[in-house]
């Protein structure tokens, strides 16, 4: 039977479009002052791309920036990020805490595997309070590759998984779990695309459609 759910965080358990454009522009506005950007912020441009590494973030929103430039710019984005997260601006999806209860309750153990950097998780987790439910937060920084699938197949290995489903609303998070012979579940979600979610097993419009699915995945063995 299923043992594992692996949620993706932004765009799947945690509404980033609420403090995105919101960082964004803050950050913007500081390169503004810097004299470094003269021009719109493209919050259009990282909507398409949500869901990569931030590295490879910067690379595409500043193309013709410095690696000086673009790092100076990360760190500021992630404390812009953090302390609108901290003070509330944020928000979970509907019905989160309902469907990782849910699951707690039976015997699922949960798991996140996220882009987001290690200081931008642990603001989420803390101020949700997520660690009542989820067993343990990784984040892409924490290995080389900055392959999901790498940090899932991490996860695994870890807690000695061999049956799980991955919960996520990018083609990074289904892509993570097709390496790693998982099931994967699309989220349809705001930065859902349907050409990604085609490729999923699953496609949910709300995590409580979980409570349907999760107990008829039929494992292989």
């Amino acid at each position: 039977m299923l043992q594992s759910l692996i949620f993706d965080m932004d765009g799947t358990l945690f509404q980033t479009d609420k403090i995105l454009e919101l960082s964004l522009e803050d950050t913007f506005n500081h390169l503004r002052s810097l004299h470094l950007w003269d021009t719109d912020t493209p919050i259009d441009t990282y909507r398409k791309i949500m869901g990569v590494p931030l590295p490879k973030v910067w690379e595409a929103l500043l193309p013709n920036h410095s690696n000086e430039v673009r790092e100076q710019t990360d760190a500021y984005f992630l404390e812009r990020l953090i302390e609108n997260i901290s003070s509330g601006k944020g928000a979970l999806y509907p019905n989160v805490k309902e469907i990782l209860t849910y699951l707690k309750d039976n015997h699922y153990s949960i798991y996140i595997a996220s882009n987001g950097l290690v200081a931008y998780l642990q603001a989420i987790v803390k101020y949700y309070q997520l660690d009542y439910w989820v067993t343990e937060t990784f984040s892409i920084q924490q290995i080389q590759t900055l392959d999901k699938g790498d940090l899932v197949k991490t996860i695994m290995k870890k807690y000695d998984i061999r049956h799980a489903a991955v919960v996520g609303d990018r083609l990074s998070d289904i892509n993570a779990a097709k390496d790693n012979g998982l099931t994967a579940i699309g989220c349809n979600f705001d930065f859902a695309q349907e050409e990604e979610l085609a490729q999923a097993d699953f496609v949910i419009d709300d995590l409580m459609e979980l409570k349907a699915i999760v107990p008829s995945i039929k494992i292989a063995y």
